[in-house]
């Protein structure tokens, strides 16, 4: 389970705040599996990152209870001056996994080649995502978080790592950011939308669609339209 207490952030321009989360108490239940919506510009992956710990709240905390990834779908766990070996490495230590187990994991699923022990900072952005992907595929958490993950690699890498993201799924919980609507409906069972600092939370996957399409109206009708039918 993961508990927001009275989460608040916020960031200040020109001396007025901009609630990312506005005393947000909230509870995600293990196993759940939550979509997280909202307009652009409204905190979603800062959310995430407060989640995951890498970030901290300006007031109240988030207790978690079990073990959650580092947003899937984000490089920032990644050193570019470390070889990718190094980079698993140091997340095995991290996560207190066992080292070799997950190198050989990495190894062998992102499919980098000798590139594997060069360092990050010569890997192309797909390269440092099989990378990311493959590190955070091969440590089985209770919580998921996914950032706008998506497929990289051709056709067979492509179903290798939906086989690997689908079993993962399957046993764990998932909360989960995307501006696929298709991809939030088949792969969540309920949803929250965040607002204006606020988290609102739905039973029903669709009538967070619902809500999220509305707000979306209010500030852009063509991305609301180009949301609804990805």
């Amino acid at each position: 389970m993961i508990r927001l207490e009275h989460v608040t952030k916020a960031y200040y321009y020109r001396g007025q705040p901009k609630f990312i989360a506005n005393d947000i108490s909230a509870e995600f239940p293990t196993g759940a599996r939550i979509g997280l919506m909202g307009r652009n510009g409204t905190g979603k992956s800062t959310l995430l990152s407060i989640i995951a710990g890498s970030l901290n709240p300006d007031r109240g905390r988030v207790r978690v209870f079990g073990t959650i990834s580092w947003p899937i779908g984000l490089t920032g766990c990644i050193h570019p001056e470390l070889t990718g070996a190094q980079n698993v490495k140091f997340i095995a230590r991290i996560y207190g996994v066992d080292t070799e187990e997950l190198i050989d994991f990495v190894s062998d699923f992102a499919e980098l080649g000798v590139n594997f022990h060069q360092p990050v900072r010569t890997y192309s952005s797909g390269m440092r995502s099989r990378l990311n992907f493959g590190m955070s595929m091969g440590i089985r958490f209770d919580t998921y978080l996914i950032d706008e993950v998506s497929a990289v690699g051709d056709a067979s890498f492509k179903k290798k790592s939906r086989m690997v993201f689908d079993e993962r799924m399957s046993k764990a919980g998932v909360i989960m950011v995307s501006h696929s609507a298709k991809l939030m409906q088949s792969m969540c069972t309920s949803a929250a939308v965040l607002e204006a600092g606020r988290l609102s939370f739905f039973d029903n996957v669709a009538d967070a669609l619902d809500v999220h399409s509305r707000n979306m109206l209010g500030a852009d009708y063509n991305k609301s339209k180009e949301f609804m039918d990805d």
